[in-house]
């Protein structure tokens, strides 16, 4: 895999926003503010961090990335493609008749491990694919997206336990910590915090992080695992709609299509900050 620099990344990032978004008003449907909330993680991940490609996704020896948080499958897609999973002529069908593509990840998708999307089970397939490498004395690793709304679910808790006992530092877990879910704040809803207090207590090394500051993501995975005997988990610190003003940290825009104003304007504002990567 060829080594990308920061201000790669960066343009990267940008692209992948313009790309989700043109996806999602194709398509009518779509979790853009998750999206754009998570594309820098997956960005880093797939491009300086995780030992999967195309060519070595039946290699039973690669390493997993499982997507809990399967409704912000949008940004996975995307991902994917530019990495050469797929055409990307295919992100075209996204949600239409006879698709792959669909609201959430699906096998049927080249690139994509788990069905993913009944919030909760992300980290337990991630738990029995770190299980297994440890198990079979192999080097792989297994890479978690967790949303935070869904950690309300308590399997995710159970996982965590599991994780910890049988000394699992080769799973990364990362959340995306946005503090926003579908029907109002994280903490309206069911309090979290101190959510980095409490993976600590299940056995966890957490680190925090800007989720959405590329630098910080490449400093932070690449000092995974966090403590030897332990399971890393990533605190992620993301804005929900991250790159778009007028959705930024706006918790309607969990799910939403933007009007054709919208999406002018959004394009206009990715545009210009493409520009200022250039100069």
């Amino acid at each position: 895999m060829t080594m990308l620099t920061e201000r790669e990344l960066k343009k990267k990032s940008v692209q992948y926003r313009k790309d989700i978004l043109r996806i999602i008003k194709g398509s009518g449907s779509g979790h853009t503010g998750g999206d754009l909330s998570s594309i820098d993680i997956l960005n880093v991940l797939y491009n300086r961090v995780l030992r999967v490609t195309p060519e070595s996704f039946e290699n039973s020896d690669r390493d997993y990335y499982i997507q809990s948080k399967g409704h912000c499958a949008e940004a996975l897609f995307v991902v994917l493609a530019d990495r050469g999973f797929f055409p990307k002529e295919e992100l075209n069908t996204l949600n239409k008749f006879g698709s792959h593509f669909i609201g959430h990840p699906t096998r049927k998708v080249n690139g994509v491990e788990q069905n993913t999307g009944a919030l909760g089970h992300g980290l337990a397939f991630a738990v029995g694919v770190a299980l297994a490498a440890k198990q079979d004395r192999k080097d792989y690793r297994a890479f978690t997206l967790l949303g935070d709304g869904e950690l309300a679910e308590g399997s995710n808790w159970e996982a965590g336990m599991t994780a910890a006992h049988y000394r699992l530092d080769n799973l990364i877990a990362i959340v995306d910590r946005n503090g926003l879910q579908i029907t109002g704040s994280t903490e309206d809803v069911c309090q979290l915090e101190p959510l980095g207090e409490k993976f600590e207590s299940f056995g966890f090394a957490v680190r925090e992080c800007d989720g959405n500051d590329i630098g910080e993501l490449v400093h932070t995975f690449g000092a995974v695992p966090f403590v030897p005997g332990k399971p890393s988990l990533v605190l992620a610190k993301t804005r929900k709609g991250k790159g778009i003003s007028f959705m930024d940290n706006v918790a309607k825009w969990h799910h939403g299509v933007p009007n054709d104003d919208e999406y002018s304007r959004a394009m206009a504002e990715l545009d210009e900050a493409e520009k200022e990567l250039a100069a």
